[in-house]
């Protein structure tokens, strides 16, 4: 029964996040908001809808290593996974102006996760700090929004079916992000693998479906700046947003395992920055060479339980 809960709430979160990131689209573009704005905010975040249900759904059910690893593996999937993936589709360029202001807030975000774990816990104080990073962002980002450009290939929606398909899609993440929790809860006790090693792996790579989808779409489309933004405003709304909201409903305490993998996070992102500075885009063999990182990074981690 478990692993039906599983595939359940995987299909679950791939068609609901699907639904949810175009509903979110057609709403953002019939407002008039520029595609970098879209990629940061309404597809980003809401690409990361799945994590966070799922992390609620796992504090307020006892499982707060799933939580944190959920956040951590989302993020390292994200860059080297979802990315290197749309890489391979076509080189992600980084035509984003405000690069320099993105790039501060996920290499912030990531440094501040990295201190709180050496406190031992995400307490509620914190859950409140960083929701409150995250609507300085926001009002930042809005502030810097332009008109969209015509060209933009994602398409317009009427205003109304893009909200119905928003709430249905937000719908299915719910159910589906429930049964994952359920399913990879079960799995974990019954093979005896650590709750925190579930949360880093399988929940971590089913939540970031909607990622993947989104990004590698905007990539074949020559959407970069939608498929890059989508990775950094999901980065950013991971920490800021699902580890803010969960930790004033339950703090959530260091897992060693978490604490150790937050410096991993860290890592990976500091080399997306430091890629993109230097040369502002994401070849087809830096994805080839993300996706070996990341493959080797399962393979480790699956040695350490």
């Amino acid at each position: 029964m478990d692993v039906v809960l599983v595939l359940f709430g995987l299909a679950a979160l791939l068609f609901g996040g699907d639904a949810l990131v175009r509903g979110a689209v057609g709403v953002a573009r019939r407002f008039g908001v520029s595609p970098l704005v879209i990629g940061l905010t309404l597809v980003g975040f809401g690409t990361s809808a799945p994590e966070l249900v799922t992390s609620l759904s796992a504090a307020l059910s006892g499982a707060p290593a799933i939580s944190l690893g959920n956040v951590v593996g989302s993020n390292i999937a994200n860059i080297l996974l979802i990315l290197g993936l749309a890489a391979l589709v076509r080189p992600v360029v980084a035509h984003m102006p405000a690069l320099p202001r993105e790039a501060a807030w996920v290499g912030g975000s990531a440094l501040l996760l990295a201190a709180l774990s050496l406190s031992g816990q995400v307490a509620t104080w914190a859950g409140a700090g960083l929701l409150a990073l995250l609507a300085a962002y926001l009002w930042g980002a809005f502030r810097s929004s332009h008109a969209p450009d015509d060209d933009l290939s994602i398409p317009a929606d009427p205003l109304a079916g893009a909200a119905l398909r928003l709430i249905a899609g937000m719908a299915l993440t719910i159910a589906g992000a429930i049964a994952l929790v359920d399913g990879a809860t079960g799995i974990a006790r019954g093979y005896g693998v650590p709750e925190a090693v579930i949360g880093l792996t399988l929940v971590a790579v089913g939540t970031s479906l909607p990622e993947l989808a989104t990004s590698v779409i905007a990539a074949r489309r020559g959407q970069s700046d939608v498929a890059l933004g989508n990775i950094l405003g999901s980065g950013i709304f991971n920490i800021l947003g699902i580890l803010g909201t969960t930790a004033l409903v339950a703090p959530l305490p260091m897992d060693p395992v978490i604490s150790r993998d937050i410096w991993i996070m860290l890592g990976t992102t500091a080399l997306l920055l430091a890629l993109l500075f230097w040369r502002a885009r994401i070849s087809r063999l830096s994805g080839s060479a993300f996706l070996a990182l990341y493959a080797g990074y399962m393979a480790w981690l699956s040695q350490t339980f």
